[in-house]
């Protein structure tokens, strides 16, 4: 374990979310659209929520500070750093000071101050991974010139897919603000022993400005900001950058790969669905037992055998450096950078080692993550909150003890950073609210899900907001004296 002694340690302090409260259930959803129940269960979840017509990727951020700051009692003079991560904006200028001018204003009509005036305001943007290099760029920010404030960064995003996608299940919305500082009261976050990687591939989850040309918003603000992907090439990505950036920080910290995943208790990865961070993470293992001793080869072996691959043939694979970005053509049939080690992870899977190295660690959090979609750059945060509460219940962490987290961004970049749980993690936890933010829920009918999907007026939602920020209205004006035209106008509702 890394000295928390040594340096100046700085971390996560609090942890607060905001979840809109419209909900589609997966099982109702696989009646509408004739999909099959049993297979979405497995592989993606239960259900996931919708922005409402009023929301947009600020009023959402805006919502989960004004609660990071009630619910920590959080001193706004003393936020000098307030990030914003995420790949929903509808702004190409502003970001961050957006979600700032909000929460002052509902900060000013309660008679506190607002946050401080020389705060900085930086957006961050690198697809799921934003939130992560806004929380990285936050501790280096408290580690020299913000030495002795307080950062706050808020990681934001509506997932949309076009219906009849293959992505359409994996819809989500939400919002979650970290609030971090010197002698973190939640966990100490260890950048030095993080390991990064990153790689430009071509077609991966991409959100290029063509897709918004013609678009119909006669009826409704919101711009539907369906991405361009491609399911299996993604999977492949993933898996190949979860392996590049857990290899950075094996050599940064001289790890022992095996010896090293199996101490572990307790992981979190990027969860766009909830297979995948099941896959990334066995392949992960599955590379580790071939860099091992004789009895982790033995067990790489027995999987080898089980999936008639040859286990040589299998260790070449693993250590070739494909070139992934090469498979991003029409002409590829199969995606796969791996096809043996996804053949040996299929017998993984039957193994009763799956469980204990695998499932395991992934435990704490998941199965209220089953009913939440994917937040994008919120999912991996949103999953360490929903892990600490249920932690709490089972009083499962020991102070200075090392959680892993892996942020990563669709396709191109990834970033594995240890945890380490702080002395004050208890008290800190309690006041997460991340269950509680769950809690109030809206089911949608088939209609008003189309409805709300396609940005036309919803009928039947019965939903008064309270205590959060809305869109009140967007300008329309384009005049020579005068221009408004798209910027949305906010108000808080107390």
């Amino acid at each position: 374990m890394t000295d928390l002694k040594s340096t100046r340690s700085i971390g996560i302090s609090g942890l607060a979310a905001y979840i809109p409260p419209y909900r589609v259930w997966l099982e109702d959803w696989c009646d509408w659209t004739d999909s099959q129940w049993p297979k979405i269960r497995e592989v993606v979840g239960r259900s996931f929520r919708c922005r409402g017509p009023d929301h947009s990727v600020y009023t959402m951020a805006a919502n989960a500070v004004i609660r990071l700051i009630d619910q920590y009692d959080i001193d706004p003079n003393r936020v000098k750093f307030l990030g914003l991560g995420t790949e929903s904006s509808t702004d190409n200028s502003a970001g961050a000071i957006i979600v700032k001018g909000m929460v002052d204003e509902a900060l000013i009509s309660r008679g506190l101050p607002p946050i401080a005036r020389s705060c900085e305001v930086p957006e961050f943007k690198h697809a799921c991974l934003g939130g992560v290099y806004g929380m990285k760029g936050a501790i280096r920010h408290l580690a020299l010139d913000g030495a002795g404030s307080q950062a706050i960064v808020v990681c934001a995003d509506i997932a949309e897919y076009a219906r009849g996608s293959s992505g359409e299940p994996t819809q989500g919305a939400g919002a979650v603000a970290m609030l971090l500082e010197e002698d973190p009261q939640l966990a100490v976050v260890d950048l030095v022993g993080s390991g990064s990687a990153s790689d430009y591939r071509i077609m991966d989850f991409r959100k290029p400005m063509l897709r918004f040309c013609g678009q119909d918003r006669s009826e409704s603000h919101q711009v539907q900001d369906f991405p361009v992907f491609n399911g299996k090439y993604s999977t492949t990505c993933y898996v190949d950058e979860t392996l590049h950036a857990l290899h950075d920080m094996y050599e940064k910290r001289e790890l022992e790969p095996s010896a090293y995943l199996r101490s572990l208790r307790s992981v979190f990865l990027h969860r766009p669905y909830r297979r995948m961070p099941e896959t990334g993470w066995a392949v992960s293992y599955l590379f580790a037992l071939s860099q091992g001793s004789n009895e982790d080869r033995a067990e790489l072996a027995s999987y080898c055998y089980e999936a008639g691959v040859d286990v040589d043939a299998m260790l070449q694979e693993m250590m070739s450096k494909p070139a992934v970005a090469e498979l991003a053509t029409p002409e590829q049939l199969n995606y796969e950078a791996y096809p043996l080690t996804m053949a040996a992870l299929r017998a993984f899977r039957a193994s009763r080692h799956y469980r204990l190295e695998i499932l395991d660690k992934l435990r704490l959090g998941s199965d209220t993550m089953l009913d939440l979609g994917n937040l994008y750059t919120a999912a991996l945060p949103a999953w360490m909150a929903a892990g600490f509460e249920q932690a709490l219940e089972e009083d499962s962490y020991e102070v200075g003890e090392e959680v892993l987290t892996l942020g990563y961004g669709s396709g191109d970049a990834a970033e594995v950073i240890p945890f380490f749980v702080a002395d004050g993690w208890k008290e800190a936890t309690r006041k997460i609210g991340f269950g509680q933010a769950m809690q109030f829920a809206i089911d949608l009918t088939q209609e008003q899900y189309i409805a709300l999907h396609d940005g036309r007026r919803v009928t039947g939602l019965d939903y008064v907001p309270n205590n959060e920020f809305v869109i009140e209205r967007v300008g329309a004006s384009d005049e020579r004296h005068f221009a408004d035209i798209g910027i949305e106008y906010y108000k808080y509702i107390a």
